[in-house]
């Protein structure tokens, strides 16, 4: 089992925050695409792809005062902006996602001396953050041992990440305190003893470079300050199961990439006048657009109702039905690209093969039954007639 060493942060010590409508944009993502089989194994960190993303501000980008702040109606516009990090690596776009929704809960539960902190380890040092909530039987305690001080014991597993986030929210059972519960910490990996790890968990179908491993937080002590929220906020609704639409919009991405990869093909093969590739594509551009539109729905809708503040059942239902529904042009894209390219097009170099297995293992997400009875339930509880039930 390896020991998680602290690590500096990513990128370099200046900042030019990126138009998210610009070439320069279009420019990053392309690099981070070109970059991605470089990393296509259990063991390697795309750390240059952070880097840039630190450089370009997006690791930033919802803090307040900059482009998508956190505090303003513009979860359309992140959703887009996951997708596209997704387009351009799945596994970049895993561990960006879990940066994305660390700094939400952080808007949400922080106090104020916290966010000054943890704002500036962000949008200063440029220091990555994510969220480890999974875990087995040897799941994460936190002991109170007195005087503001906290003991964790146990382990997280499917750790994104791993040794390159250099500030992890942990979540574990909160003993021994006045109030007790499931609680959200961030870890500061510079001031703590190290972290074993145990990377031999880690031996996936696809999404290789999110290197996620097992790690023992066995030993590490926190004092108040790092202890983020009430215990019990993290599965505060709308917020926990209404992020589903971050990771959704990610997993398009892949449909995306798929799409332009098979595209590519074909013009490669002199294969563009075919009428059944043509029919194939145009089924995949009509899917990966359906998606699109329910993340334009799914954004807009979430901010207006998160307004009100009395629509938390709705925005959870209409969050479980778009990843339910992309999760479905995924899987409905991934073999229309299999026949477009054949058995030629799924050999390495090309991208296509790493993209499906990365694909494929993304879409495995937690409790997809579960949150098909969720929609079903909202939508026999409500008395609302069909056409109004999602204004």
């Amino acid at each position: 089992m390896d020991t998680l060493l602290p690590m500096p942060p990513i990128g370099s010590t200046s900042t030019l925050a990126v138009d998210l409508e610009s070439d320069q944009l279009n420019s990053l993502l392309e690099k981070i695409a070109d970059a991605a089989s470089l990393t296509d194994t259990d063991k390697t960190f795309p750390e240059d792809a952070f880097g840039w993303m630190a450089d370009a501000g997006l690791l930033n980008v919802t803090l307040p005062g900059h482009q998508l702040d956190n505090q303003l109606p513009k979860t359309d516009l992140l959703l887009h902006l996951l997708k596209r990090v997704g387009a351009a690596n799945l596994a970049v776009g895993r561990v960006y996602e879990g940066h994305i929704n660390a700094v939400n809960l952080i808007h949400l539960y922080a106090t104020p001396t916290q966010k000054e902190a943890w704002h500036a380890d962000v949008g200063e040092h440029k220091r990555l953050f994510s969220v480890w909530n999974t875990q087995a039987g040897d799941g994460v305690k936190i002991h109170a041992i007195g005087h503001g001080r906290y003991r964790l014991e146990g382990a997280k597993t499917f750790c994104s990440g791993a040794g390159y986030i250099h500030r992890p929210l942990v979540t574990g059972q909160l003993l021994g305190a006045q109030k007790q519960g499931w609680q959200m910490c961030i870890i500061p990996t510079e001031r703590v003893k190290p972290i074993p790890q145990d990377d031999s968990f880690w031996q996936p179908l696809g999404m290789r470079a999110s290197v996620s491993y097992k790690l023992d937080f066995t030993g590490v002590e926190l004092d108040e300050n790092d202890l983020l929220g009430q215990p019990d906020d993290y599965y505060r609704q709308p917020y926990f199961s209404g992020g589903a639409i971050r990771f959704a919009a990610v997993q398009l991405g892949g449909a995306e990439a798929l799409y332009e990869a098979t595209r590519a093909f074909l013009a490669s093969m002199g294969r563009t006048d075919d009428s059944f590739q043509r029919t194939r594509l145009a089924e995949m551009a009509w899917l990966i657009e359906s998606g699109n539109q329910w993340l334009n729905a799914a954004g807009s809708r979430t901010d207006a109702w998160q307004a009100s503040g009395d629509e938390a059942d709705k925005i959870v239902a209409y969050a479980n039905m778009t990843r339910t529904a992309i999760e479905e042009i995924c899987l409905r894209v991934m073999p229309l690209a299999e026949r477009s390219v054949g058995a030629r097009g799924l050999m390495r170099p090309l991208p296509f093969e790493r993209i499906h297995r990365d694909l494929t293992f993304y879409l495995r997400q937690p409790a997809p039954d579960a949150t098909i009875l969720d929609i079903g339930r909202y939508v026999l509880d409500t008395k609302q007639p069909a056409n109004d039930l999602w204004r």
